[in-house]
């Protein structure tokens, strides 16, 4: 669907309560200024909304990825604040989540994710807003909020960016799973509710064993299980002063949920090196089976890089990865609702486009930036999202 400068990709999930959208807007065309194609990217995703009933106030995230978040970031947020007020929408929209992650298209200044809840009944629907009590009072901060969204008797929460305060990354990392569980008490929830997390950190290669201390003694002090399923990427924090921000998903009561971890005999579990999430989750409730599966790199069952130096066979069995945990919960690609794919060479962009045309994967709302990985040896790395009917999946 492209509109002014901007192509825009949705895909729509029907449920019995509501339907589920997943879109994904890119600027195309000659480079222009970033509130060019701010203005392009919000007219669009309006554009996209509104044959689906759906305004700003449906949206359930909001995610931002900038080439150059601080240059960028302001005249992008100051142009969506004028699109939204032209459209009546300022009052319904939730602050986006914001970070620095090279989009790799060279004329885009940024890609815009976002998905939407539409309840069919709006008498059994609500939603709530819920601001943060941050750290501290810099730019990233006062951006950290909250939405409750309730359809029936289920809760879902979705957050903005979460951020903790220390002298290094493992003080921060701490700090930071500590807000998350204020956050979650505030809006009625504790982490255990939490389904999915993705996580950014400045320097991944200085910053990803600290990360990794600090989630397994908060999850092990707190009894958290299973984990969620999560993602863990080098990205760029709005505030200088801080090196790791999460997101979050939680989904309540437990007795309309059944959440069981994803595991497929292509891969060891990533707790047993060090890094506790699980490979995915199948997560049922009364309007759909979601399969979160976690960031999923060309990873061996023994958990060793596979194909080192080679991104064509390392895209390849990173696909063949989420395929497999896909197949284990009776999926295939084509319950696919959206996606991530980070790249940690630009270069290699050509040769990644081929290897989705050639699994049916380039027409998803799937966002491809550029953003160095866990290990220096890995090239590339996928998250995704899958949706099944309730009535129909099995566990």
């Amino acid at each position: 669907m492209p509109t002014h400068g901007c192509s825009t990709v949705l895909r729509h999930f029907g449920g019995p309560e509501a339907d589920e959208l997943a879109l994904h807007c890119r600027p195309e065309g000659p480079p222009t200024p970033a509130q060019v194609q701010a203005d392009a990217a919000y007219r669009s995703l309006s554009n996209a909304l509104g044959p689906h009933g759906a305004s700003f106030r449906d949206l359930t995230s909001e995610t931002l990825f900038l080439r150059d978040i601080r240059h960028d970031l302001p005249a992008v947020l100051e142009v969506r604040g004028e699109v939204l007020a032209h459209l009546g929408e300022s009052a319904g929209a939730l602050p986006p989540t914001v970070i620095q992650q090279a989009p790799l298209d060279d004329g885009a200044a940024f890609e815009l994710t976002v998905t939407a809840v539409v309840p069919h009944d709006r008498e059994a629907h609500s939603v709530r807003d819920v601001a943060a009590a941050p750290p501290c009072a810099c730019d990233g901060c006062r951006l950290s909020a909250a939405r409750l969204v309730r359809i029936g008797d289920r809760t879902s929460l979705h957050t903005t960016n979460i951020y903790g305060i220390g002298g290094d990354t493992y003080e921060q990392a701490a700090s930071m799973f500590r807000e998350a569980e204020r956050l979650l008490h505030r809006c009625g929830m504790g982490f255990r509710d939490v389904v999915r997390t993705w996580i950014y950190l400045r320097d991944i290669d200085r910053d990803y064993d600290a990360l990794n201390r600090a989630r397994r003694e908060f999850f092990v002090s707190n009894s958290i299980e299973p984990r969620p399923a999560s993602t863990g990427v080098q990205g760029g924090p709005l505030p200088s002063q801080h090196d790791v921000t999460m997101r979050l998903e939680a989904l309540q009561p437990s007795q309309l949920r059944d959440v069981s971890p994803m595991s497929t005999p292509m891969l060891n579990e990533a707790w047993s090196y060090g890094a506790d999430f699980s490979r995915g989750l199948r997560v049922a409730d009364t309007n759909k089976v979601a399969l979160y599966v976690s960031g999923t790199a060309s990873i061996d069952e023994a958990g060793r890089t596979a194909h080192v130096g080679d991104f064509q066979a390392q895209a390849v069995r990173m696909l063949h990865n989420v395929a497999s945990l896909l197949a284990q919960r009776e999926a295939t690609f084509a319950d696919l609702v959206s996606g991530v794919i980070y790249l940690k060479r630009r270069s290699d962009t050509p040769v990644l486009r081929s290897q989705l045309r050639a699994h049916g994967l380039d027409g998803l709302p799937i966002a491809l930036l550029e953003a160095p990985l866990c290990r220096p040896e890995l090239l590339c790395e996928i998250e995704v999202v899958a949706m099944l009917p309730a009535a129909t999946a099995t566990g």
